[in-house]
């Protein structure tokens, strides 16, 4: 099965990373995406106008997010899960991030979008 792995360091503080994940006005904010959904455990969630859709599995503030979640393009049925691992370095967060059980032929494409659609902006969004 296909992974990725990620890290990334972000110039803000771990709750403000973490808000601009899973709070969909900052998300919407942060990517200029239309993001619904709340951030609660078990809510569910779409971005990207809908391309997007799944659930928050786990929630812990400011450390922690584990999401479901599929491209509209998948086949029914398919989910992917990515954790989201926040982890303080001084003044800056880093985020350690892991992505399985997509679809294997979706790996070059995902590695490149969560780069360009999700590190990148909200990377300046935070400043």
């Amino acid at each position: 099965m296909a992974t990725i792995h990620q890290e990334i360091v972000f110039s803000a503080p771990a709750g403000r990373v973490y808000r601009a994940i899973v709070d969909a006005g900052e998300f919407s904010k942060a990517t200029g995406a239309p993001t619904v959904g709340s951030a609660a455990e078990g809510a569910a969630f779409s971005a990207f106008g809908g391309y997007i859709t799944g659930r928050h599995v786990a929630l812990v503030p400011d450390r922690l997010i584990v999401q479901a979640s599929r491209a509209k393009t998948w086949p029914a049925g398919s989910y992917s899960i990515s954790r989201f691992e926040l982890r303080p370095e001084g003044d800056k967060t880093r985020l350690v991030f892991d992505h399985e059980a997509f679809p294997e032929d979706q790996e070059e494409h995902l590695a490149k979008g969560w780069h360009e659609n999700y590190w990148e902006p909200i990377r300046k969004y935070l400043g």
